[in-house]
């Protein structure tokens, strides 16, 4: 709608102020549509919008050559290997310091994320063990390689020497089998003697030459 004022005696009409809703764009008058994107069709006739832009993925950073001779030149593993020439799986034996485990080797593996090092690797030890802080599956009690407590800037020897810390140390704060972290609580020596029985059954032999 519009407005009549007077002005000198002549009338001329006053158009009230446009408002944001109100506004129309006419194509036709800036050459039609041309330029704007289109719709496209599919066989059906049903019209889809047009598909955005892929996004290309993080690039994978690969666990690097480096790492794998460090952890080799480190003095509590020996027999680090890639499995299947796969760099995102490692295996190896840790060492035991202290009894009652020091009287054989353990078997580990790493799996690395395609994510590593934004995601920490996955600890698992393959060789069973009489411990409180490992699980009947090889899972480790290990906060360090946790997603909640990981750093990406972690560094391999260090996650693997906090294994062996934890085999060197069993206590009753890092718990997966709580039957054992009683039995260590309130019969420590049954639970030595079960340790050692199962460390002389179960674990590889200690390599008698001294690492890389």
């Amino acid at each position: 709608p519009t407005a009549t004022a007077r002005r000198g005696g002549a009338s001329r009409r006053v158009r009230p102020p446009v408002r944001g809703r109100d506004l129309v764009v006419d194509t036709a008058h800036f050459g039609g549509d041309r330029g704007l994107p289109r719709p496209r069709a599919d066989p059906g006739g049903v019209s889809s919008p047009s598909p955005r832009p892929l996004i290309s993925p993080r690039p994978l950073i690969r666990p690097r050559p480096q790492e794998l001779e460090e952890v080799r030149r480190w003095g509590g593993v020996r027999d680090l290997q890639l499995v299947d020439r796969d760099v995102l799986r490692w295996r190896g034996l840790l060492l035991p310091n202290n009894p009652p485990y020091n009287a054989g080797a353990f078997r580990f593996e790493l799996v690395f994320s395609p994510h590593y090092p934004l995601v920490p690797p996955r600890v698992t030890l393959l060789t069973g063990i009489h411990h409180p802080g490992v699980g009947p599956d090889g899972t480790v009690c290990q906060p360090i390689a946790s997603p909640e407590s990981w750093e990406p800037l972690t560094r391999i020897t260090h996650v693997l020497q906090d294994l062996l810390l934890l085999l060197d140390n069993p206590s009753t704060e890092r718990v997966l089998r709580p039957e054992l972290a009683r039995e260590l609580s309130e019969r420590p020596e049954a639970f030595l003697h079960q340790a050692e029985e199962h460390t002389r059954r179960y674990a590889e032999p200690r390599p008698d030459t001294p690492g890389p």
